[in-house]
């Protein structure tokens, strides 16, 4: 499974409630006509979102893929009718943005109400990486990494049901969900 994760800002100007509706009115068009490979969709409400320049409130878009196929789809069908309209009012309003490919690492992906943002740490291999984060995914977490080299964002993405302390620094980032849908 891959997540293709966007980070937005409304402009200075921009009512966040007025934002917000166009934001929502975007996924609603999203969701009428299934779109292949869209498993499901979660959009968080960030108080910071630390890797725009300058680092700012914002929301966090998480679309959940099948595969790497269904990123094609998804960026066609998102501008096509009877998405186009909805998709043009939001992007007008926003400030910035900007995205990343994430995969599914390991356990199963969940409703967060919190993400851990983090690096390997150096001279650590992927194997005791992956083994220091099993006792989070055995409690409820799962963890996302990074494809390639896409996105501003360190390479690995804890995302737990609570607060937790981790081994290595992170960037947690509290999460509001503001919306989410399933079998797209």
């Amino acid at each position: 499974m891959l997540a293709y994760v966007f980070w937005h800002a409304p402009r200075p100007a921009t009512a966040a409630r007025d934002y917000e509706a166009a934001h929502r009115e975007f996924h609603q068009a999203l969701g009428l006509e299934p779109v292949a490979g869209l498993i499901g969709v979660r959009v968080f409400r960030l108080a910071v979102i630390p890797w725009l320049d300058p680092p700012r409130a914002g929301y966090e878009d998480w679309h959940l893929l099948s595969g790497s196929a269904a990123l094609d789809v998804l960026n066609t069908s998102a501008v096509r009718s009877p998405r186009l309209v909805p998709h043009d009012r939001i992007a007008a309003m926003a400030a910035c943005g900007t995205a990343g490919l994430y995969a599914l690492r390991s356990g199963a992906p969940i409703t967060p109400t919190h993400a851990y943002w983090m690096s390997k740490p150096a001279g650590t291999s992927y194997l005791d990486f992956d083994r220091s984060m099993q006792p989070f995914i055995d409690a409820g977490a799962c963890l996302w990494g990074r494809r390639m080299t896409l996105g501003p964002t360190p390479e690995f993405c804890l995302h737990s049901a609570a607060a937790i302390v981790l081994p290595y620094a992170s960037k947690g980032v509290p999460l509001e969900l503001m919306f989410g849908r399933d079998g797209s």
